[in-house]
């Protein structure tokens, strides 16, 4: 079979890649091994009728205009800005960590001015490596040892079950702390969820005459028989090359979901779990949907070590085995590495699609 260009996986990166390539004239096969379109982000409706991500929550945040504009040519979205509470010591608190978790934990009635003196305050009284060798040493060096221990520590060691301070601190990037009374999870300018859902959303972005879809089919099943002037790959990173280097680590979930006869369970779509408990969070998708209804359902997230590849495990080996693959993939210029997988490495959904447009632009240099 031969095709302009042959797409592996069909989430977002695969799915963007897919259409920017069809609307150049190019005709494009697009190959998931999952029996559905959307990858992680899929979404469906449950037996009683509530809309729930298939792989936990997923909330769409932007602040590329460029990346916004594309997705509402075949979506409008309902605006959600997203909250999550820590169910810490038997209190409901903002997180990230804002002015008002400060003063429900410690019953601290500090300003907003007086935040930074108080973070600083904490930091000063803590033990942590400076510069920061790893994730520990990173929140410390931000918030101090009080709250790490309370809101950090034991959700990344559920998380990951690994000691925090064998994490990369590339990890600890990704965590917000605010010195205001800012509730959000994400501050973008655009936030929200498909009218449509993402499963809609992506089944539209492919509905185009120069793209076919193979669902349920394994790539490395059909590769010989497939010719194509470019590849897009968007599956794991050590599997293209057939683990010639060894396996790279990945963190995997047990989902667990139940729906209850009560109109509402948890006061934010997501609670975070640090300390209680054997899950890590609890999803309530109706605040997300905006959808009416008697009863509600719940995603329990339960980390382990096998299964489908959720995230990727940022420690200094697999850093450094992510180097010798990133570095055995520059060197096949017919092939485009793109996405979480694909390149091992932490990205939003807004900016994988960027990275898509990025790369297939690059191609037209």
């Amino acid at each position: 079979m031969r095709f302009d260009a042959v797409v592996i996986g069909a989430g977002f990166a695969g799915s963007v890649a897919a259409r920017t390539l069809a609307e150049k004239g190019k005709k494009v096969l697009i190959i998931e091994k999952l029996k559905h379109l959307a990858g992680h982000c899929h979404d469906c409706r449950n037996e009683s009728g509530i809309m729930t991500h298939t792989y936990g929550p997923h909330i769409f945040h932007t602040n590329y205009q460029d990346v916004w504009d594309f997705l509402n040519r075949f979506s409008e979205f309902r605006l959600y800005q997203h909250k999550v509470l820590s169910y810490v010591e038997g209190n409901f608190v903002p997180f990230p960590i804002n002015r008002d978790t400060i003063k429900n934990i410690f019953d601290e009635n500090i300003s907003v001015n007086q935040m930074e003196a108080f973070f600083k305050t904490e930091v000063r009284n803590s033990s942590f490596q400076n510069p920061p060798q790893n994730f520990r040493d990173v929140v410390v060096s931000q918030v101090g040892e009080r709250i790490y221990d309370l809101f950090y520590k034991n959700y990344t060691i559920k998380q990951w079950q690994v000691d925090p301070e064998e994490l990369s601190t590339e990890l600890a990037n990704r965590i917000p702390i605010r010195s205001n009374r800012d509730y959000r999870y994400f501050t973008d300018r655009y936030q929200g969820i498909p009218k449509i859902g993402y499963t809609k959303l992506v089944e539209k972005i492919v509905d185009h005459q120069n793209i076919s879809v193979l669902l349920n089919a394994d790539y490395f099943d059909y590769k010989m028989d497939l010719q194509a002037d470019q590849i897009v790959y968007t599956g794991e990173l050590d599997r293209y090359f057939d683990y010639k280097y060894g396996k790279l680590e990945y963190r995997s979930l047990k989902l667990e979901f139940t729906t209850e006869k009560q109109e509402w369970y948890q006061p934010s779509a997501v609670v975070n779990y640090p300390n209680d408990y054997d899950w890590t969070r609890i999803t309530e998708f109706k605040h997300m949907t905006g959808e009416i209804s008697n009863t509600t359902t719940l995603c329990y997230e339960y980390p382990k070590s096998t299964g489908e590849p959720y995230y990727i495990v940022m420690n200094q080996r697999n850093i450094n085995l992510r180097q010798k693959y990133w570095e055995e993939a520059q060197k096949d210029k017919h092939v485009i590495f793109i996405g979480r997988l694909a390149q091992y490495q932490y990205f939003n959904m807004d900016q994988v699609i960027k990275e898509v447009f990025l790369k297939l632009q690059a191609l037209e240099k």
